[in-house]
């Protein structure tokens, strides 16, 4: 690919020697600006990043402080954003762009309109480094409308970037512009952000003759970008200088963020379109220093290359956009895509009401991953949460499954614990239920999803609710350390001794011990344990836990003893007594049936079958005013080699419209 900037890597580039410069410069009264600028702006963004930590290595002293301090007003600005690298630049724009009263939303709209996908994600990465935020909440904030759902799509960082494109698709995009547009009454603008923001600049390239909604720029101002970068920006920097005054911040970011890409094309469309040279305007708008950096950036003056043919110039440039469209490569149509999931999602969401019925098809039919690429999807093609709208279109229950099951495990995980422990009193069985069974890289996983969803540590909001032993075996659960691998025989042998005499101990004693060794030890260890536990006592260690302890630790301890055993046949049980006497403990049934249905629910459901003499199936109907819908899950391969749909329960008011039961399986007459 052909260099188009102005700005390249300097030769013999000795970052420590630049460092010294730049020092001398800044040394005593005053400050050599000339010899600044000079040395900035023949050095890339790279090979500043190198001057700036060889400053700081030699003279103990940061570089951009500095240059702050020596320098004034914009040209302060200009040197000091060369120095900021490329991310950290845009970070910047935007910050600025959305703080204080006003917002700028033109500044928003051409930065994320123009940058790649990378840029975008390096972009946001270096504004939560810089100011703590979330780039994508502060804009949600700060904006608004349509408006702000397209700056949510441009902000996933996630157009197409392949440069394949399918004729057939570019078609339907047409149609579909001109049908939100032209053809009917109003403008359905989420069409236009849809395929303004995801598609690739190849494809909409071959969309032509579309008539954008009349009211901004919008949608203007990706459409240039799409046409022809260079000519977005040298319109842009033409009314920045043009009439009275000067819109600095736009000047300096441009310059500054083209330098090193394609200002050569920028300028070369700027002398096409005003024939007049970018460098001749800059000249006669801005003054000093400042206008000395910003000619540098600008590398040269057109005018000086000779007459200036327009009409050749057009046809020229109209040449080249036209051999641009004409790199098309086939699509191969391949494979299942999350965005064909999400297209059926989003006719669900209707101003005359939402299909509830395609929400459940959808959502039921996919695996918790692929649930989280159409939320993805459904953010990067519409600038909308998909989980509000979830949760603003659907009835209570029936949003409370739905919502679980598009929540990622560990995001589900958090919130089940924390729904455990707000209000008044604690549902201690359910903060039993979750950590004992968890592994240590899925409790990690929730601790970082309840940071990130509560702003607090999961292991403080767990002292602050509970107490005592109970609070000690949490906490030690909690840290996602257990121990893993095989069983010691040697050191299980120990264990089960030691608990054994812990049985004869004062009860504080007996406590610590046992939660020394069942919170810490894997569970094939914990295994053998048990084991020898009885050789040495004569007794199972579960009838040891219901005589000598009670309460809360009674249950934690036993709730490790069965999980360690048999894990199906814990959740069996606890799915009983989610069921059984009068009324249902609906968010058990919810998190179980959730949380295990992608794991072992299969096992579950044999295990209910051969406890309690009735299946899954014929209890929740027998039991529980419940609606249920199927749902087609992947089991893991090491539990049944096919596909097979597993039982996930809707619960509903009563009465509603009758959903059928469907609860198939792979074993004997699919009644397990």
């Amino acid at each position: 690919m052909v260099f188009r900037g102005t700005i390249s890597d300097a030769p013999d580039f000795d970052p420590s020697a630049d460092a010294e410069t730049l020092y001398n410069a800044m040394k005593g009264i005053g400050s050599d600006k000339e010899a600044i600028l000079d040395l900035v702006t023949s050095r890339s963004n790279a090979q500043r990043q190198e001057v700036i930590s060889a400053y700081k290595s030699n003279y103990g002293k940061d570089l951009i402080d500095d240059l702050k301090y020596e320098l004034t007003g914009k040209f302060e600005r200009l040197i000091v954003s060369l120095m900021r690298t490329r991310a950290q630049h845009d970070a910047k724009e935007i910050h600025d762009a959305i703080k204080g009263a006003g917002t700028n939303e033109r500044c928003l709209i051409e930065v994320l309109a123009s940058r790649t996908n990378q840029q975008i994600h390096d972009m946001v990465a270096a504004y939560k480094d810089a100011y703590g935020g979330n780039m994508e909440e502060d804009v949600i904030t700060d904006t608004s409308g349509h408006f702000k759902k397209m700056l949510v799509v441009l902000l996933q960082g996630t157009r197409d970037e392949s440069g394949v494109v399918d004729a057939d698709l570019v078609e339907q995009d047409a149609q579909d512009l001109y049908a939100a547009g032209e053809e009917q009454w109003g403008t359905d603008e989420a069409k236009f952000i849809m395929i303004l923001g995801n598609r690739s600049v190849t494809h909409l390239r071959m969309v032509r003759n579309v008539k954008l909604p009349v009211h901004s720029w919008l949608f203007i101002f990706p459409v240039q970008c799409i046409r022809s970068v260079p000519m977005f920006f040298a319109k842009r920097l033409y009314k920045s200088m043009k009439g009275l005054g000067t819109a600095d911040n736009t000047l300096i970011r441009i310059m500054i963020s083209r330098s090193e890409i394609d200002m050569l094309d920028i300028r070369e469309c700027f002398r096409l379109s005003y024939e007049k040279s970018l460098y001749n305007m800059i000249k006669d708008d801005t003054s000093g220093d400042y206008k000395r950096t910003l000619l540098n950036l600008c590398g040269g003056d057109d005018d000086l290359a000779g007459e200036f043919f327009p009409e050749a110039a057009q046809i020229a440039y109209k040449m080249w956009e036209l051999s641009a469209m004409t790199k098309v490569q086939a699509l191969s149509k391949c494979g299942q895509d999350h965005n064909a999931s999400f297209m059926n999602v989003c006719p669900a969401f209707l101003p005359t009401g939402t299909d509830e019925d395609a929400i459940i098809d959808i959502v039921a039919q996919r695996s918790n991953a692929q649930r989280q690429e159409i939320r993805q999807a459904f953010k990067s093609l519409l600038g909308r949460d998909l989980m509000k709208d979830l949760k603003s279109e659907l009835s209570k229950n029936l949003e409370r499954l739905i919502i679980a099951l598009m929540l990622t495990p560990a995001e589900f995980d958090a919130k089940m614990m924390r729904k455990a422990m707000e209000g008044a009193g604690t549902d201690e069985h359910a903060l039993i239920e979750i950590l004992v069974s968890r592994s240590n890289e899925q409790i990690q996983a929730m601790n970082a999803a309840y940071q990130e969803g509560y702003k607090k540590p999961l292991e403080e909001a767990i002292q602050s609710d509970t107490s005592g032993h109970f609070c000690r075996i949490l906490v030690s659960l909690v840290q996602g350390a257990r121990e893993e691998g095989p069983a010691d025989n040697e050191r299980a042998n120990v264990d089960a001794q030691e608990l054994a005499d812990a049985c004869n101990a004062d009860s504080d004693d007996m406590e610590m011990k046992f939660m020394s060794i069942l919170c810490t030890r894997s569970f094939p260890h914990l295994r053998k344990v048990f084991q020898e536990f009885v050789r040495y006592t004569n007794k199972d260690i579960e009838q040891i836990i219901k005589k000598e302890m009670s309460g809360d630790v009674k249950n934690a301890f036993y709730a490790i003893v069965r999980s360690v055993k048999n894990q199906p046949s814990y959740f069996a049980d606890r799915l009983y007594k989610a069921m059984k006497g009068l009324g249902t403990d609906d968010r058990a049934l919810i998190r179980i049936m959730v949380s295990r249905s992608e794991i072992d629910l299969f096992n579950i459901r044999k295990e209910f079958k051969e406890t309690h003499d009735a299946s899954l199936h014929e209890f929740i109907q027998v039991e529980t005013m419940i609606v249920s819908l199927s749902l087609c899950l992947l089991t893991p391969l090491c539990v049944v080699p096919c596909r097979v749909v597993l039982c996930v329960f809707v619960l509903v008011t009563w009465p509603h419209p009758a959903l059928f039961w469907y609860c198939g399986g792979v074993v004997g007459n699919g009644n397990l």
